[in-house]
């Protein structure tokens, strides 16, 4: 039976069409320092930088790891002083995920270099050399892949989710054996416009997907057809189009937070998830280290990650890094807690 020893979440929200071109002012925003930033991403002067994945080192947290992507080019791993660490060429990588599987870290990305083909990249993370190891590239479905992430039913389903542009979400079982992976396209949902960002709680079996010009939605994997349902909308003062990145904060069986990027007003949301009442949002304090805009793909694990990062990390993508090309921000949890009175 497949252990699954970590499980890593990606957020989604709801945004309502008729309140997608309301100005949000940014005045009763919090903000949060950050503690680090990577370096950037190879590709210059364009958009590029998109979606980060955190792996957190159980031994020794401070040298955990940060795969984020350039969807011009491939996959870079930073350090958690933003340092590179290596750099994997690789098609048109949008958005990426990651699980821990017995001894082997899978890590997956949407890969939509086929834009009628929606492609599923496989690696193993080494952690001693801090690179990646292609592992297999599967076709899936039609459309062009957007979004991307795992989550785990019951014990030991794994479970790959990528989200199209065109609105559909293919859910596939992944199958590990001896070195190689295979994946079975299990069912198909569908939103009716643009979709990117995804998560699973693996605690309840909920996904939850942003649709970026409509909301967020959650669907009930314990089903056997499970249908959206409205978690939040767009609203002045929470939420802005385009809703883009997802992540979970978890607390217990089945409560938590559900963080989300707010790309209209270049802040964070977050939501609860029992009651799915906004509680409140963030921006990034733009100080030694620059703000973040247009943000894409966020992350979020908690735990310790050494003394910058005692209860959990955060990592958002910087879409507009000054006279740099784009990268991500590293923020504290207990900062981010502690400024929103969580």
């Amino acid at each position: 039976m497949l252990r699954f020893k970590s499980a890593l979440l990606a957020g989604i929200i709801l945004i309502s069409p008729a309140c997608s071109e309301q100005s949000v002012q940014t005045s009763d925003i919090a903000t949060v320092p950050a503690v680090a930033e990577t370096d950037s991403v190879g590709t210059i002067g364009d958009d590029a930088a998109d979606d980060p994945a955190i792996w957190r080192n159980p031994e020794d947290p401070s040298q955990s790891l940060i795969i984020g992507t350039d969807k011009k080019a491939g996959l870079h791993i930073y350090d958690l002083r933003g340092k590179q660490k290596s750099f994997l060429a690789a098609q048109a990588v949008n958005n990426v995920d990651l699980r821990t599987i017995d001894q082997t870290i899978l890590v997956g990305a949407s890969d939509r270099s086929d834009p009628e083909q929606p492609r599923l990249a496989l690696y193993t993370l080494d952690v001693e050399k801090a690179a990646l190891n292609p592992l297999a590239n599967i076709p899936a479905g039609t459309g062009e892949a957007y979004g991307f992430c795992f989550g785990v039913l019951g014990e030991d389903d794994l479970r790959a989710f990528i989200v199209t542009k065109e609105g559909g979400i293919i859910d596939m079982s992944i199958t590990l054996s001896g070195g190689t992976a295979s994946a079975e396209v299990k069912r198909m949902f569908k939103l009716e416009t643009q979709p990117e960002g995804c998560v699973v709680d693996d605690r309840t079996g909920m996904l939850y997907v942003g649709e970026e010009n409509v909301g967020i939605w959650s669907f009930d994997l314990n089903r056997d057809n499970p249908a959206p349902v409205g978690f939040a909308v767009l609203k002045a003062g929470e939420l802005t189009a385009d809703v883009e990145g997802l992540a979970l904060a978890p607390d217990g069986a089945t409560s938590g937070y559900l963080l989300a990027s707010s790309q209209g007003d270049n802040s964070y949301a977050i939501y609860d998830l029992e009651s799915r009442q906004f509680r409140s949002r963030f921006a990034v304090e733009d100080g030694d280290i620059d703000t973040t805009s247009d943000t894409d793909g966020i992350d979020m694990m908690l735990g310790d990650f050494g003394p910058d990062y005692p209860g959990g990390i955060f990592v958002a993508q910087d879409g507009d890094n000054g006279d740099g090309t784009q990268n991500f921000k590293f923020l504290s949890w207990d900062a981010i807690r502690k400024s929103l009175d969580l």
